[in-house]
């Protein structure tokens, strides 16, 4: 059982630790429980939170030292830095070997702890400019929804929280894992974390409908020539259109969300059945199995074969 251990503070965005709570906090019906999941703060007992409430915390910061994964889910006001007791507590479950994940602001904390130095990092693209100032030794990367080094991780905005603790689940226990979760949170299909942040664009009216119709109509349909014109005639739109839409709302080309949705149908299917590579390849509309291998090495950093045998050989 791996035991996740936010550390919150006030005023606390009861959304950002939301988002941790929902993946990694809730039981599901049909699915192994594969986490447990609880709240500290450096002095128990009431927390003030951003939604004019007060939230009754019993752990101290002791708790971090049982955690796997301590994971702070917000940090305001940013210009507050954490007091010597966090930042060593951050310092020694780092050290030890506990994964240190932050949300949104959070990257404030992880940098005053000196976890980022020399590394790349992403928080809210409101604050990158001045997450950049105050530690130029980190290299701010405003253009992406999340960052993992495996045993740091950091997010963008707070829906980006969400879209790194997903990240994080298909890491630990494969990507069938985290897409159940996912649709019990009735979520979309999950972005990568080289996606561009979702900024408010000048022109916040000429955003058009929901894509969900047609994100679900091409997942329906990996395995053929989905090709621009063709879902743009689907959608009733021109290309330019269509890819502005996709640019608008995902923060992707249409291209780029359609490898990254084969590529994680993919491992889906390299989990949960003993398919060839070359039908996995057919399946997912990456037409052979030298193709596949070469998406996966570029996407994930190893091979088919390589995944499969580290997902199968885990209990489903």
């Amino acid at each position: 059982m791996h035991r996740v251990v936010a550390l919150v503070r006030a005023p606390q965005s009861t959304f950002e630790l939301g988002c941790a709570a929902q993946v990694f906090g809730v039981e599901r019906p049909g699915l192994p429980t594969r986490y447990t999941f609880s709240v500290c703060a450096e002095d128990p007992g009431p927390i003030s939170t951003l939604a004019g409430y007060d939230m009754l915390v019993t752990e101290g910061l002791d708790a971090l030292d049982r955690a796997d994964t301590v994971l702070v889910p917000g940090w305001l006001p940013v210009t507050e830095p954490p007091s010597a007791a966090v930042v060593e507590a951050l310092r020694r479950n780092h050290s030890r070997g506990a994964r240190v994940v932050s949300i949104c602001s959070a990257a404030f904390a992880l940098a005053h702890a000196g976890l980022l130095d020399g590394r790349r990092a992403s928080t809210h693209w409101r604050l990158t400019d001045q997450l950049a100032a105050s530690f130029p030794e980190i290299e701010v990367d405003a253009d992406v929804l999340y960052v993992d080094h495996g045993d740091v991780a950091t997010s963008a905005g707070a829906g980006a929280g969400i879209d790194l603790c997903l990240h994080l689940v298909r890491g630990d226990h494969g990507a069938a894992h985290a897409a159940h979760i996912a649709r019990t949170m009735v979520m979309p299909p999950h972005r990568e974390g080289g996606q561009a942040q979702y900024a408010a664009p000048s022109h916040p009216a000429q955003i058009e409908s929901t894509l969900a119709p047609v994100l679900e109509w091409i997942t329906e349909r990996l395995d053929q020539d989905v090709s621009l014109d063709r879902v743009a005639a689907h959608a009733g739109v021109s290309p330019r259109t269509l890819t502005r839409r996709f640019t608008d709302q995902l923060g992707t080309s249409p291209g780029q969300w359609l490898l990254a949705r084969r590529i994680t149908t993919a491992r889906e299917l390299l989990e949960s059945s003993d398919l060839p590579l070359e039908a996995v390849a057919r399946r997912v509309g990456l037409s052979s199995a030298t193709n596949l291998r070469r998406r996966f090495l570029t996407a994930l950093g190893t091979t088919p074969g390589a995944y499969r045998r580290t997902f199968r050989a885990k209990p489903r």
